[in-house]
């Protein structure tokens, strides 16, 4: 029986700076419309190619005003100016402003030349031509400048820049029609194991296992910015298992393999690699839980990233550093997962040496962010359901006491988790395991 040891563990720590610095083959660059560049990474800076706004504009419903003649204004002692005229929308002011003289404004309007604030209506009264300020206002107050968003020439976004429909908005306004970005990265996903049937399968022999791994992670691949393909299902046969890799590896930069990477007589994707493909293995392990048995090879100017078969490890794993490659080979410049600090709801246990992540339930009470772990066994799925986040205990940490903060990586930025309805699991063992009378 041939036994295949963990080799190079590499800690959490180690895995990130390898990941940063991973020598990435250079993306091809397309030029696409802009409101369907949302997503994607950003091949080039993009230079304003004029100055937004294009004309200084107030912010406020007021009366533009030269700021220095209303220093000392109250309510007792008003700043009195002449009333000249008024500015409408999408009209030019027809005039400069003079001392001691203003001139109405609305939202969005252009201010005069001259003027260099604006004063809100609350805090005036007019009498016929005549203005009483009764509110001292700062140069730039309440007004927008000519270039304060954009000046033409000069460079607002960078290369490596993952486009948000912020990003878009910001290129709408500068008149931008198309903009380069890089070709996603493409990702085919294999599921590996001879108990696996399709996810749809209605009916199940004992033994067999529904494909849990290959839906999650295509639509996390799809939501990191991949174009993705789902390989199917992978039998354990070496000359199979070669093949599926083959034929991923012609088309793919990154081929996903759940269910191959763990110690075992069965696994086959360390031998594949090696012996058929002459890959380099960056690492057959990582010091963390859940998901040690975690593979990164390269094939040529091709990744191989292998996941446990166990569901919500494979799942945790690809989070962390799945996405993390992914974002590299996507172009991005900088990857920094979102993560905040949230207080204890109860301890967490954890063995020095090794990082542990708890799926976390986030709840904000008046004095911050509470976590909730919630508890169950690696191999259960349901622990990710109405979680939040990962909650990271560091490997020089034995664990956390309740009370104490600690770091939470979010899973989904957009909104808390809603609890599943799901009702506890006791006594399970004993029902499993009691013979019938």
């Amino acid at each position: 029986m041939r036994v295949v040891e963990l080799f190079r563990v590499l800690s959490v720590a180690d895995v990130r700076k390898l990941l940063d610095s991973l020598p990435v083959p250079s993306r091809r660059v397309e030029e696409v419309p802009l409101l369907r560049a949302a997503g994607r990474v950003l091949a080039r800076g993009v230079r304003a190619p004029e100055d937004v706004p294009a004309f200084s504009r107030s912010t406020v419903d007021g009366y533009a005003v030269i700021a220095r003649e209303t220093f000392g204004a109250g309510e007792s002692t008003p700043t009195l100016l002449d009333v000249v005229g008024e500015v409408r929308m999408g009209e030019t002011p027809g005039r400069r402003l003079s001392e001691g003289e203003a001139m109405y404004v609305p939202t969005g309007g252009m201010l005069p030349e001259g003027a260099d604030a604006v004063v809100a209506v609350e805090h005036v009264e007019v009498m016929g031509t005549l203005l009483n300020v009764y509110r001292a206002v700062s140069p730039g107050q309440n007004v927008i400048f000519r270039g304060e968003d954009a000046l033409a020439g000069e460079e607002v976004l960078g290369p490596g820049m993952r486009l948000r429909p912020y990003e878009i908005a910001y290129l709408a306004g500068l008149g931008v029609r198309e903009v380069p970005v890089y070709a996603p990265p493409i990702a085919t996903v294999l599921s590996t194991g001879d108990e696996l049937v399709p996810h749809e399968t209605r009916d199940l022999r004992l033994g067999q296992v529904r494909d849990t791994n290959a839906p999650a992670i295509c639509l996390l691949a799809e939501e990191f910015g991949a174009r993705v393909r789902c390989g199917g299902i992978v039998r354990d046969d070496e000359d199979a298992f070669a093949r599926a890799i083959g034929a991923a590896l012609e088309d793919s930069d990154l081929v996903i393999l759940s269910g191959g990477s763990s110690v075992g007589v069965r696994d086959l994707t360390l031998r594949v690699l090696e012996e058929r493909f002459r890959a380099e293995v960056f690492f057959h392990g990582i010091s963390l839980h859940p998901g040690k048995p975690t593979l990164l090879a390269r094939v040529g100017e091709r990744f191989v990233l292998g996941l446990p078969g166990n569901p919500t490890s494979a799942t945790v794993v690809f989070f962390l550093f799945g996405r993390h490659l992914l974002a590299r080979l996507a172009g991005e410049a900088v990857f920094a997962p979102i993560a905040l600090e949230a207080k204890l709801r109860r301890p967490l246990a954890s063995v020095a040496g090794r990082t542990d992540y708890y799926r976390v339930r986030l709840v904000r009470e008046a004095d911050g962010w509470w976590a909730e772990p919630v508890l169950g066994k690696s191999g259960l799925l349901f622990t990710l359901l109405g979680s939040d986040g990962l909650a990271e205990v560091p490997e020089e940490k034995e664990g956390y006491l309740a009370g104490e903060s600690v770091r939470v990586y979010l899973l989904d930025t957009r909104q808390v988790a809603v609890p599943p309805p799901r009702k506890p699991r006791e006594g399970l063992a004993a029902r499993w395991t009691e013979k019938e009378e």
